[in-house]
Parts: C-alpha cells; sequence; structure tokens
C-alpha cells in the first residue's frame, strides 16, 4: 500500500513551541512525559537542548497499557542509561505521588541556590512537556488533584500555555504537545498512529492498521513471553500469521463489516488505542 510520508506539524503546535521556548527560561523542572507503548517513538530529539542543565523527571505514561514484564525490561534498561523512569496511569492515578515527590526534590537545590543569594524561597516551576496525547493534561489533574486543564482521548486539544498552582510549594506549566517539525523516522511515525499521538489527517487509516498488524505479528515471534496467544485471534477469530497485514485486513473486512475496509480499519485502530486486545507494547528495549 503506497501512501505518502505521514508528517504533522499544525500551526497552533508551531506557535506553542515558539512560546514554550521563551517560558523555558523561567522553568526550575521539566516534566517529559512519553507514552509506555512507545518510550523510544515519543521522545523529541530536541528536549536536551531545551532542557539544557535545569532538572528533568521522565514520565512513562499509560503504564497499564503494557505488561509489567515489560515495564520492568524499560526500568532497567534506562536505569543502564543512567535515567530513573517514572510510570504513571494518570487516568487512574498511579504512581503521581513518586512524580510529583521527584519533581519537588529536584526544585529543591534551586531555592538552596537562593538562599546561598540571600534570596527569599518561591514555588518551584515546572513545566510538563511532550508529544500531543501522552496524557501530560490528566497528569497536571492529577498532580491537582482536581481537574483543572481539558483532557481527552486525542490530540490537539491543549492549544496555548498555561501557568496552574499546585501548592505552595511548586506551580506547573501546561503546554501543547510539541512534535519535529520533520518526521524522518516513518517507522516511529507509523507508532505514533497507531497510539494516535498525532492527529489523524496525517495518515491514511487503512495503512497504519495493516502496519498494525504487521507489528503485531513481529512482536508475536520475538516477544512470545510477554504477548501469549495472538491478540487478534482472540479479539476477532481471525488470526494473523497467515497474511500480509493488507490482506487480513481485507479478510476481516469480509467477515465483519461486508466488505468495508476502511470501517475495518478504523475498529481495528480503536480497539488497540482502547486496550480491547489487551495490554501490548510496539517497542521493548533495545538490546
Amino acid at each position: 500500500m503506497t501512501t505518502p510520508a505521514i508528517q504533522w506539524y499544525p500551526g497552533h503546535i508551531a506557535k506553542a513551541e515558539k512560546a514554550l521556548k521563551e517560558q523555558l527560561k523561567l522553568v526550575d523542572v521539566v516534566l517529559e512525559v512519553r507514552d509506555a507503548r512507545i518510550p523510544l517513538a515519543t521522545q523529541h530529539p530536541q528536549v536536551p537542548q531545551w532542557v539544557g542543565s535545569k532538572a528533568r523527571v521522565l514520565v512513562l505514561n499509560r503504564m497499564d497499557m503494557i505488561p509489567s514484564q515489560v515495564r520492568q525490561l524499560w526500568e532497567s534498561w534506562f536505569e543502564s542509561q543512567g535515567e530513573t523512569a517514572y510510570f504513571t496511569d494518570a487516568q487512574h492515578g498511579k504512581g503521581i505521588q513518586a512524580v510529583a515527590q521527584a519533581a519537588q526534590v529536584a526544585g529543591v537545590e534551586v531555592n538552596r541556590r537562593r538562599r546561598d543569594r540571600g534570596m527569599l524561597p518561591r514555588p518551584v516551576r515546572a513545566v510538563v512537556i511532550g508529544f500531543p496525547n501522552v496524557g501530560k493534561s490528566a497528569l497536571i489533574n492529577r498532580l491537582l488533584n482536581k481537574r483543572v486543564v481539558e483532557s481527552a482521548r486525542r490530540p490537539g486539544v491543549t492549544k496555548q500555555l498555561r501557568w496552574v498552582r499546585i501548592s505552595q510549594e511548586m506551580e506547573l506549566l501546561d503546554a501543547p504537545g510539541v512534535i519535529p517539525g520533520k518526521l524522518n523516522d516513518q517507522e516511529a511515525a507509523i507508532k505514533l498512529a497507531i497510539c494516535e499521538d498525532i492527529g489523524e489527517a496525517s495518515y491514511d487509516n487503512q495503512r497504519v492498521a495493516a502496519e498494525l498488524v504487521e507489528l503485531l505479528n513481529y512482536l508475536g515471534d520475538v516477544a512470545r513471553n510477554f504477548l501469549p496467544g495472538s491478540p487478534l485471534q482472540s479479539r476477532y477469530g481471525l488470526d494473523a500469521k497467515e497474511y500480509t497485514g493488507e490482506d487480513y485486513l481485507v479478510n476481516l473486512a469480509k467477515e465483519r463489516n461486508q466488505g468495508d475496509v476502511e470501517r475495518t480499519a478504523r475498529q481495528l485502530l480503536n480497539d488497540f488505542r482502547k486496550g480491547l486486545m489487551g495490554a501490548i507494547p510496539l517497542e521493548l528495549p533495545p538490546s
């Protein structure tokens, strides 16, 4: 299936990125949120440059959507890279306290330096950044213990930067999702589309659903311990092993949707995104 490369860089993101770079000068701690299903594909290449010498807390959200063994593999891998990964399920409020504590600890150093210069302490300023739809707003609402910023399971809900006070000790900047101006890695772009971490207008549903089938077949071979059985067969009663991704979609459409391949592609993607196929990682740590 030949379709154009996946590219998505809407105007509000370009505008927000410019404003974010300005606000970063005022920030003490950066909370970088990624999608636990695709921690590498949701790694923005410019974050290290933006963060510079500031403290950074790495948050992998949607931990409920990957098996616990895979989570442990990622924890060990990030540790081997000299990083601590904090896993959260912002939707259900899991892992939030550890993130808040890590941000607060990182900010202690800021006020120590202020005191050394004879200045009064002030609330730690943190910013939450990451790709669209990785759960940044949901994380902020959990940190605040109330719904203050709009949150929804689709990219592009947050359109502008906004400061919110978490406590006497911390202020938080909610920023729209940021994404590279050009998606050079098309394998990563496919994963972003599968997980709905970029806008739907940027991709072809049938191509992305077919790629998901191929990816699930591949993971079934290389990660048998983490993906017992076939999630597609369990969900639809049709095993994908004998098919290419495109052929699987066509055959599934015949069985379920009177040959409507587009409807079948949308259903398959939606079922994956809602976790109806089970907890499935689309990336494993580099060996």
